[in-house]
């Protein structure tokens, strides 16, 4: 057994303190019991392992991509077990402990400036195309996450997982969306076991983009990339929920203080859409969302350093 047998097979609560009376009960997989704290250690073992397996990638070749940080941080433990040199292109417009955390598994970092510390359409297609021109160079995988298919291959198990843990007793699955590789690949596998289970989707308010609305700028890290991603499958999908980025960051507060769970910004999205969505199911039913990474990875930013209030 190595490290990366410990991915997955994470636990699944139930909040108590949040949630309002007369409404679904609420349940969350704490996906920061992975071993970088992040749900996506999930799709960096199933994308290098998929590379592998069909000759994209081999011995001594390196791995290049472009993220936010906590694909990176995935993909920088995965390398570092199978010991591929990893080239990552991120901004500074995500949080100092996502870059610090890849550099400290061994990735090369590359940072394209963001405007102000927002997260943009301009600047994902910036950190793109720097991949882009990476990727060029002689014995090199570009992951490319955004149209990666076998990411979504990383998520069945995850979904397998909500399956078995709810005893299949489950109406509704929220999840915000990024590369939406996650929602796609869970929704895959329950609504296979289940077809009539509910599927909502999460993105930020100030960039509605799969609602129609216009690409904006926005805090919330790892979500809402100013377009419909590549990997969107919308027949898989019922319902689309917008949330501010300040009800999302006031949330995530709330987990901590309240329910003891330290999570980062989209796991606050997470729960105020799935709090709405259980209001509308009523007493009985049963959503299930993800506590997507740990807070550890946002001590440096606004969010948990400003009080309410303030």
């Amino acid at each position: 057994m190595n490290i990366l047998d410990a991915i997955g097979n994470t636990s699944l609560v139930r909040l108590c303190k949040v949630v309002p009376s007369q409404c679904a009960d609420i349940f969350v997989k704490l996906e920061w019991e992975n071993p970088t704290g992040s749900m996506k250690d999930r799709m960096a073992l199933a994308v290098i392992s998929r590379a592998e397996q069909n000759g994209r990638l081999k011995r001594g070749d390196t791995v290049v991509e472009y993220t936010g940080g906590s694909t990176g941080a995935s993909l920088a433990l995965v390398c570092a077990a199978k010991g591929y040199r990893l080239r990552i292109v991120t901004s500074d417009a995500f949080s100092q402990e996502k870059r610090d955390h890849m550099a400290a598994l061994g990735a090369e970092l590359t940072l394209v400036r963001s405007e102000g510390g927002l997260t943009t359409r301009k600047l994902i297609l910036d950190m793109i195309e720097v991949a882009r021109q990476l990727s060029q160079e002689p014995r090199t995988y570009w992951i490319d996450q955004l149209n990666n298919h076998d990411s979504i291959a990383g998520y069945y198990s995850l979904g397998e997982e909500i399956w078995s843990q709810t005893k299949g007793e489950l109406d509704a699955f929220v999840h915000a969306a990024g590369a939406a590789a996650s929602s796609r690949g869970v929704a895959t596998v329950l609504k296979r076991h289940r077809p009539n289970v509910k599927i909502a989707v999460v993105e930020p308010a100030e960039s509605s983009v799969l609602l129609g609305g216009e690409a904006g700028a926005h805090r919330i890290e790892g979500i809402g990339i100013g377009r419909t991603p590549p990997l969107w499958e919308p027949a898989l999908v019922d319902e689309i929920l917008p949330v501010s980025t300040a009800a999302a960051e006031g949330m995530a507060r709330r987990l901590a203080r309240e329910e003891a769970l330290f999570a980062g910004t989209s796991s606050g999205a997470n729960v105020v859409a799935a709090i709405r969505v259980a209001e509308r199911l009523g007493q009985g039913a049963r959503v299930v969302t993800l506590m997507v990474d740990s807070g550890l990875k946002y001590l440096s930013t606004d969010m948990y350093r400003r009080r309410e209030g303030v």
